[in-house]
């Protein structure tokens, strides 16, 4: 039995990164990109960690503002698991965002919304205040190319060492990707 893959990066996230370009284009700016997961802990600040380093050598002027958010507050103001920074380390990349809740504002300030897994895309279009915000979510996993069989950026909390290394392979991948879009 073969398993249909959904072709990546999937038309509707190519539609909500053009949306972003223009609005950023727009404003004449660099694009405001915002990860989402659900403590802010592991999956967000490593895709924001990994974003950072693909567009480090980028122009001021064209360099993107990039941050990350989650929908449980109770690590609020606390640096990236542990085991995640140590796994993010070892491929050169410090993680040092203190991790915060989203707000109702990141609506109206990100040009790009990114969840990482159905449970944050469904209540990151519960939490959106418009239909023109909704138009700013986007799942990660679709930028996922060299992972087709990836619908989700798996939450590596209860793992051990080898599914952060998985969900940094996930996440390298689709920024990536996200960056040849977006850039």
């Amino acid at each position: 039995m073969t398993r249909d893959y959904i072709e990546k990066p999937t038309p509707a996230s190519i539609e909500t990164v053009k949306l972003a370009r223009e609005h950023a284009a727009a404003e004449n700016r660099a694009p405001r990109i915002l990860f989402v997961c659900l403590g802010n802990i592991c999956r967000s600040p490593a895709a924001e960690g990994i974003m950072r380093e693909i567009t480090k050598d980028m122009p001021a002027s064209s360099h993107p503002e990039l941050d990350s958010a989650g929908f449980y507050g109770g690590h609020a103001g606390d640096l990236p698991d542990r085991r995640m920074r140590h796994a993010a380390f070892g491929r050169g990349l410090r993680l040092e965002h203190l991790s915060r809740v989203i707000r109702p504002s990141d609506f109206d300030y990100f040009d790009l919304i990114l969840g990482m897994d159905d449970r944050n895309i469904s209540d990151l279009h519960d939490a959106a205040p418009t239909v023109e915000a909704e138009k700013k979510i986007a799942r990660m996993s679709d930028f996922c190319v060299h992972y087709p069989e990836a619908d989700s950026i798996p939450d590596p909390y209860w793992e051990g060492a080898a599914g952060f290394e998985i969900v940094l392979n996930l996440l390298e991948d689709g920024c990536s990707e996200l960056a040849k879009l977006l850039f």
